[in-house]
């Protein structure tokens, strides 16, 4: 496919400072790293440490998170809000885990932890990544400095709005006349972007190999493999069936969208991708809403 290189945008720009919770959007943001300033840099474990998502617990998805002068501001229908301060008073640094890494965390003890077990229904702990902690994206692809906040891999992630256009028309399609058509058309967040491109042609994004956004310059790594969070309605905070997934599945698995390349992207066959991680290779840039998106350097697919 021959990129799509006119009128490539950034259109959004988002953050999830606390793991699995509400997003922010905003008008610009400091490239860093780990990723976007502040975007996952807290995260929700158990006593143990172990992290846990939406995946396991989707009402996460309905608590609010705000920044502000220095502190989180969370917010609940159930519980009100509570200011969090960036650093805990006193912390207690503890291994956390997430995925298959392990690092050093700092808990919040006392009223903050016990507000999110409240909430949540589960004895659990806010963690906070000190700056002393390095956690490397997979060894597959970490040049030896690649770091990452508490996201999932990679410090962040792309998708193109068209191609969300063309699932939800493939699902406008497949239920037009029944109950769920009338959800449609799903919106952005169901996807928890952090950078969402406006001008690019569907899946545009596959063949992408670095970009430049505004006068950051970002690697495009590898395809973002999906899972049942993206059937978590981000508005209730609840699963709402097996939709997108079983849709995207139909017509985006690995095997199909990268035959005999997967496996070098780091994807097993049935991986269902929507959307690129990204490794920043200018940090300290600043991205601004608006900003021009262009493709320098494209995929070598097979012949």
């Amino acid at each position: 496919m021959i990129p799509n290189l006119e009128g490539m945008l950034v259109s959004e720009i988002n953050i999830y400072p606390i793991k699995s919770l509400k997003g922010i959007s905003l008008e610009s943001s400091p490239v860093e790293k780990r990723g976007l300033r502040f975007d996952r840099r807290w995260m929700l474990t158990d006593r143990d440490g172990m992290f846990f998502t939406q995946r396991e617990v989707p009402k996460m998805a309905a608590i609010a998170v705000r920044l502000d002068s220095g502190k989180l501001i969370v917010e609940s229908e159930s519980a009100g809000t509570l200011n969090i301060p960036f650093e805990p008073d006193r912390a207690m640094r503890q291994k956390v885990v997430v995925w298959q890494s392990e690092v050093a965390g700092d808990v919040y003890t006392g009223e903050v932890s016990e507000w999110f077990s409240d909430v949540l229904g589960r004895n659990c702990q806010l963690v906070l990544m000190p700056e002393s902690s390095e956690r490397h994206v997979s060894e597959k692809f970490d040049r030896g400095d690649d770091i990452v906040s508490f996201a999932d891999g990679y410090p962040l992630m792309m998708l193109g709005e068209g191609s969300l256009a063309e699932v939800n028309e493939r699902l406008h399609d497949k239920y037009r006349n029944e109950e769920y058509g009338a959800k449609l058309p799903l919106p952005m967040n169901r996807f928890r972007p952090n950078l969402v491109v406006q001008g690019s042609d569907p899946f545009e994004e596959d063949n992408w190999s670095k970009i430049r956004v505004g006068e950051a310059i970002f690697w495009v790594v590898k395809p973002c493999a999906r899972c049942v969070m993206t059937t978590v309605d981000q508005a209730r905070g609840e699963f709402d069936g097996k939709e997108p997934l079983k849709t995207i599945a139909s017509f985006r698995q690995a095997k199909d969208v990268f035959p005999g390349t997967f496996e070098s992207l780091g994807q097993t066959a049935n991986a269902v991708l929507f959307g690129e991680n990204l490794i920043p290779e200018s940090p300290g840039s600043t991205i601004r809403v608006g900003d021009d998106v262009e493709v320098l350097e494209t995929r070598k697919r097979p012949d």
